[in-house]
């Protein structure tokens, strides 16, 4: 039977092709199979279609603007996904088309808000401007919802990030350092791992601080950083998840 070769982390192996996973395939397509790249842009195009139409919340078909930008989702997920971050590719693709597609609706609905006024929608009086406030008021109510619907995906999918680190949203609230000081440099930390690849990827491969290392890149002390372990950690994965919606809340 033919084998391929596939690159990860691990080292270089040889498989059966049956018992190749789609995260071997996507190693391989980040290191440089763009054969394979566009035979998954191909195989994988109902899946876009599904996640893409639930957005939207209608049918969106492969000729429409929608559709393109879950493909170019897809395309861009396949280039940032990373084995060790909690999650599989499908799920992480799934998340990155909603999000692209969601930035797509805001824009346009941003750029067309003063094109739904139509001549005949207006009163005899011609009251434009009561009109134009009523169809404010339904684009504010629009993203706000668009807002709401991006931080619920995003907690969903960092509590599943966080549970692979056995740290539970109860206990993080309790680990929460008190004092604004101890907080801010417990977030510092944080960045500084999600910054450095080396770091970043001892904690999403190991599941644990980098503690000799930081203790070279810091001042404060070993039982320090180890008291705040899982609050560094959750802000890490914060920045390292891209949770854009959620890093408002650490800010």
């Amino acid at each position: 039977m033919t084998t391929i070769s596939i690159s990860t982390r691990m080292g270089n192996f040889n498989t059966n092709k049956e018992s190749v996973t789609l995260e071997d395939k996507i190693d391989s397509i980040q290191n440089g199979d763009k054969s394979l790249r566009n035979q998954l842009l191909e195989d994988y195009q109902p899946f876009i279609k599904k996640i893409t139409s639930k957005v939207c919340n209608r049918y969106i078909n492969h000729t429409m603007d929608e559709f393109s930008i879950g493909l170019s989702a897809f395309n861009e997920a396949m280039d940032q996904f990373r084995r060790g971050q909690g999650s599989r590719f499908l799920t992480f693709a799934d998340m990155v088309i909603r999000r692209r597609v969601i930035d797509y609706i805001r824009k346009e609905a941003r750029q067309n808000k003063y094109i739904y006024l139509e001549p005949e929608e207006l009163d005899e009086e011609g009251r434009l401007e009561d009109s134009f406030a009523e169809q404010k008021a339904a684009l504010d109510v629009y993203e706000m919802d668009k807002q709401r619907e991006v931080r619920m995906y995003e907690i969903e999918e960092y509590e599943q990030l966080l549970n692979k680190f056995t740290i539970t949203f109860k206990v993080l609230s309790k680990n929460c350092p008190k004092h604004i000081d101890a907080r801010e440099n417990a977030k510092m930390i944080a960045k500084l791992i999600a910054d450095d690849h080396a770091l970043s990827s001892y904690l999403l491969e190991k599941k644990q601080l980098p503690i000799k290392d930081l203790l070279a890149l810091v001042t404060c002390s070993r039982k320090t950083i180890e008291r705040n372990r899982k609050y560094i950690i959750a802000v890490a994965l914060i920045h390292l998840g891209g949770f854009n919606a959620l890093k408002s809340y650490i800010q």
